[in-house]
């Protein structure tokens, strides 16, 4: 079975297209938009992922939440599946193809500091954004059920950079 996308090489790209995202977003949340970042892969120079924007809204609260997927809903974004309690997901795609993934979490949110330390680890340490590479890699070539099998796979890789990052702070 198929990943949403297939894994490609770092395209210089990423950063404009989230930054153009990004731009559209900021209306959409209002004054509860506390920042907007670039995470996942795509964010980090250099490292192969799946052509899709990762974007991480930060809200002071999730009281706008309706109104907010009624307006997410007008640019083309469907409610996926909540990632954990107060980490609200919505995916983008854009002719058949999975385009942005959208996190928005309220402040103080623990993937908040997961996410932005994961991207900004693997900025700055090549022996492991290559190993994750190489990992991403493998998993899309083993895959058989999806996406939830692939993510799955990266899991535990994952687990262990978060606490290796925790350890140092």
């Amino acid at each position: 079975m198929k990943l949403t996308s297939s894994i490609t090489d770092y395209d210089q790209k990423w950063p404009s297209l989230f930054l153009e995202e990004a731009g559209r977003l900021w209306s959409v949340f209002g004054d509860a938009c506390i920042d907007i970042h670039h995470v996942g892969s795509t964010a980090v120079e250099g490292l192969a992922a799946k052509p899709e924007i990762d974007v991480l809204v930060v809200v002071s609260s999730a009281k706008g939440l309706d109104n907010w997927q009624a307006e997410l809903t007008g640019l083309g974004y469907k409610r996926g599946g909540d990632l954990a309690e107060g980490h609200h997901f919505f995916k983008r795609d854009v002719g058949g193809k999975r385009t942005h993934k959208l996190h928005v979490c309220v402040s103080g949110h623990s993937q908040i500091n997961r996410m932005l330390g994961i991207r900004d680890h693997l900025r700055s340490n090549s022996a492991d954004r290559r190993a994750y590479a190489e990992l991403k890699f493998r998993l899309k070539k083993e895959n058989r059920t999806g996406i939830a099998e692939y993510l799955a796979g990266k899991a535990p890789f994952l687990d262990q950079l978060n606490r290796k990052i925790q350890t140092k702070a």
